[in-house]
C-alpha cells in the first residue's frame, strides 16, 4: 500500500482515531491475518466464525503494526470505522458477522481501497477486471503472467475475489505497480458493480455465463445481468473483452460505452484461435489470429477450455501494446499458478492424478471430463480413465437434474470408472447408471477415505484419475491422499481456500 497516516485513513474511512494522535504512518501491508503482518502494517480486525480479529489487535501492534482498522474499541492505536446504515447480509455469510462489526470493517476496508486505487489510477495504474461463471482464476493468472514483464503487476492469490479479498488485493498495489489484475465474483445483483466502484477497471473481461450460483440467481439470464455489471462500469475510454462463443456474453456489447473486443473461436472474434489441436496431455496448440498479426501458441496448461482463457488474456495484452509474437511466446511459457485447478501430477508408479477440485459447476465439470477423455484417448484398457466426482453446490432446484446430466455425460464420454463421493451427489451416480454405467462402472461411496481405499486397491500404472467437486466438499483430499508420500519433485502444495467464490 502507499504510505498513509492513521489520520489520513480515518478521514478516508469516515472513522475516528482511538488511542492514537494520527501521526503513525502505515508503511507495510494491510492484513486481516495477524500472522502475515510486517512492521508498519495495518491490521484489519475482522470478526469471524471462530475468532474475532479485535481480540488480536494489541498483539498485532506489539508485533510491529502501525495501527488497527476496527469496528469497536481495542487495546491498541486504531481507526474505528462507523457502523453501516444498512444490513450487509453478505458479511454474515463471509465472516459469521451477526452484530454488524464485520460489515462495518468491510465498508471501511473498501473505502480505503477505493481511495488508494483512485490515487494510483491517476498516476497511470491500469486496472483489469475479470469475471465469469468459470475460468476467472486461470484467466486472471494468465493475464498477470502476460503483463508482468511490462512492469510490476499485482493479482490476487487463488480465488481471492469477494468483499474481503478484492480490497485486500487492491491494497497490495503501490506507487511502483503498473497493472492491477482483479477477479470479481458475485452472489447477487449489484455485487460486481460494488467491487468495480472500489477499483474502477479500464479493461473488463467477461468469460462466460454458466450455472454457478443458479440457486441464488434463479436463471442464467439473471447471472448474465450480474456479470454484465463489469462492462457497465467501464467508461468510453475503456475496453470490454467479451467471449464471442457465448451468446449471453457477446450480447453484453450493448450494455457498455467502452470499445468492445470479441475473443473466441467464432469467426466474428477479432482475437481468435484457429486450427486447435490437443496433445496426449490435453494441452492445446493453436494459431492466434489478431488484428495485429498471427502467431503459433502451444499452451502448457491442461484442458481445451484454456483456449478461451488464453484468448481473453491475449486480447488484454494486445490492448496494452504487447505484440502478437510476444503474446504468443508468453502464453506458451505460462504455467498454472493457482492450486487445485487442472493440477496434473504423475506418481512414480505411472498413475496420473488430476486435481481440479477447487470448485465445480456443470460447465466446469464437463470441461474437466473432456480433458480426462483427451488425456486417455486411444489408450487400451477399460479402467484407464477414472472420474472421482462430488457434489456441485448452489444449484437450487436444478440440483438433481444437473447432477443426473453430468452422470449421463460421463457415461456418454466413455469414462472408464466413475466414483461418486457423498450422498448429496447421488443423482450423479443415478444419471450414469441410467446411461449404461452399471455395476463397478459407476459406484457411490460415502466419504473421502472410502474413495481413496477403493482407488488404491484398483489403480494400475497408466491410469488417469480426475478429482472434481465444489469447494465445500474438499474433495482435493482424495487427490492429496493418492499423492501422499509419492509426489514428484514438480508437484505443488495445496492452496488456502480463504476468501474465494466461484
Amino acid at each position: 500500500m502507499i504510505p498513509l497516516t492513521l489520520a489520513e485513513i480515518a478521514a478516508t474511512t469516515g472513522g475516528r482515531l482511538h488511542r492514537a494522535d494520527g501521526t503513525a504512518v502505515v508503511t507495510g501491508s494491510v492484513e486481516f491475518d495477524s500472522r502475515q503482518l510486517a512492521r508498519g502494517g495495518l491490521f484489519v480486525a475482522m470478526p469471524g466464525e471462530r475468532v474475532d480479529g479485535h481480540d488480536f489487535a494489541a498483539a498485532a501492534v506489539a508485533a510491529g503494526a502501525a495501527g488497527v482498522l476496527a469496528a469497536r474499541a481495542v487495546d491498541a492505536p486504531a481507526v474505528l470505522v462507523p457502523p453501516v446504515s444498512r444490513a450487509h447480509t453478505r458479511s454474515v455469510a463471509l465472516t459469521g458477522d451477526t452484530d454488524g462489526a464485520g460489515a462495518a470493517v468491510l465498508a471501511g476496508l473498501a473505502a480505503l481501497a477505493r481511495d488508494v486505487a483512485g490515487r494510483l489510477i491517476r498516476d497511470g495504474l491500469v486496472v483489469v477486471g475479470v469475471t465469469g461463471s468459470s475460468g476467472k482464476t486461470s484467466t486472471k493468472d494468465l493475464i498477470a503472467q502476460l503483463l508482468a514483464p511490462e512492469g510490476p503487476t499485482v493479482a490476487p492469490p487463488g480465488s481471492f475475489n469477494n468483499e474481503l479479498g478484492h480490497p485486500w488485493t487492491v491494497l497490495r498495489a503501490d506507487r511502483s505497480t503498473r497493472h492491477l489484475v482483479l477477479e470479481l465474483s458475485a452472489r447477487g445483483q449489484g455485487h460486481i458493480a460494488e467491487l468495480c466502484r472500489v477499483a474502477p477497471p479500464r479493461i473488463g473481461v467477461v468469460l462466460n455465463v454458466g450455472s454457478a450460483h443458479l440457486g441464488e440467481f434463479g436463471s442464467r439470464a439473471a447471472i448474465a445481468q450480474a456479470k454484465g455489471e463489469l462492462v457497465e462500469a467501464l467508461d468510453d475510454g475503456g475496453v470490454a473483452v467479451l467471449n464471442a462463443d457465448d451468446p449471453l456474453v457477446a450480447a453484453m456489447a450493448t450494455r457498455t460505452s467502452a470499445r468492445v473486443v470479441l475473443a473466441g473461436e467464432d469467426r466474428r472474434a477479432e482475437v481468435r484461435a484457429v486450427d486447435v489441436v490437443l496433445d496426449e496431455h490435453a494441452r492445446a496448440a493453436f494459431r492466434l489470429v489478431t488484428p495485429r498479426g498471427e502467431a503459433a501458441v502451444r499452451l502448457g496448461l491442461h484442458g481445451a477450455h484454456h483456449v478461451g482463457n488464453a484468448l481473453a488474456a491475449a486480447a488484454v495484452a494486445g490492448e496494452l501494446g504487447i505484440g502478437v509474437d510476444e503474446v504468443a511466446r508468453r502464453l506458451s511459457l505460462a504455467r498454472r499458478v493457482s492450486a487445485r485447478r487442472m493440477d496434473v501430477t504423475t506418481r512414480p508408479d505411472g498413475v496420473t492424478v488430476v486435481n481440479d477440485a477447487y470448485n465445480a459447476n456443470p460447465e466446469s465439470v464437463r470441461a474437466a471430463l473432456n480433458s480426462l477423455a483427451a488425456m486417455t484417448a486411444g489408450v487400451d484398457g477399460r479402467h484407464r480413465s477414472w472420474a472421482v466426482l462430488g457434489m456441485m453446490g448452489e444449484l437450487g432446484d436444478a440440483h438433481a437434474a444437473a447432477h443426473q446430466e453430468i452422470g449421463r455425460f460421463a457415461a456418454r464420454l466413455g469414462v472408464g470408472r466413475l466414483v461418486v463421493v457423498g450422498d448429496a451427489a447421488a443423482p450423479l451416480w443415478q444419471g450414469a447408471r441410467s446411461a449404461g454405467m452399471e455395476g463397478e462402472g459407476a459406484v457411490l461411496v460415502p466419504d473421502v477415505d472410502t474413495a481413496i481405499a477403493l482407488l488404491e486397491d484398483e489403480l494400475a500404472p497408466g491410469d488417469v484419475v480426475l478429482v472434481k467437486a465444489s469447494k465445500s466438499e474438499a474433495l482435493w483430499r482424495v487427490a492429496e491422499g493418492l499423492l501422499a508420500e509419492r509426489s514428484s519433485p514438480g508437484s505443488s502444495p495445496g492452496e488456502s481456500s480463504r476468501g474465494g467464490r466461484a
